[in-house]
């Protein structure tokens, strides 16, 4: 249920930056705010199952996927949770993802980790796109 909020939550804050960036600001801050209150088990729950519905995941792979997600959630929560912003938490963050991208290669099959990829890439113009059209409101 919690993760299903999660989701919903995280689809909202999305969705709001295209209808108003004013208030998908204030919803940036409160979806990171409920990340941080968020258990690891929570986000690798969460992130399993988006992945499960856009990879088409088999049983034994979501299983592993899970793993790799938790694993990294647990290593990512102090990062999370801990004081500080800046460049060495962001170098953190990286290698935790980058660990992460290397349990998902080796657990999804070659055309489940291009669209992996592919997904992450569409995310990342998005989110690309976003702070662009802040700067854009801002100026």
């Amino acid at each position: 249920m919690r993760q299903t909020i999660l989701f919903n939550a995280f689809a909202i804050v999305v969705a709001s930056f295209a209808i108003n960036p004013a208030k998908a600001q204030q919803r940036q801050a409160q979806m990171a705010e409920m990340i941080k209150n968020s258990t690891p088990e929570q986000r690798a729950k969460m992130q399993t199952t988006m992945m499960v519905t856009k990879l088409s995941l088999d049983s034994a792979t979501q299983i592993k996927v899970y793993d790799a997600n938790l694993k990294a959630a647990q290593k990512m929560d102090p990062v999370i949770k801990g004081p500080g912003r800046g460049l060495a938490k962001l170098r953190e963050m990286k290698s935790i993802e980058e660990q992460k991208n290397k349990d998902f290669k080796a657990a999804l099959s070659t055309e489940q980790y291009k669209k992996y990829e592919t997904m992450k890439e569409e995310m990342k113009e998005k989110m690309k796109e976003k702070i662009e059209e802040r700067k854009g409101t801002k100026n």
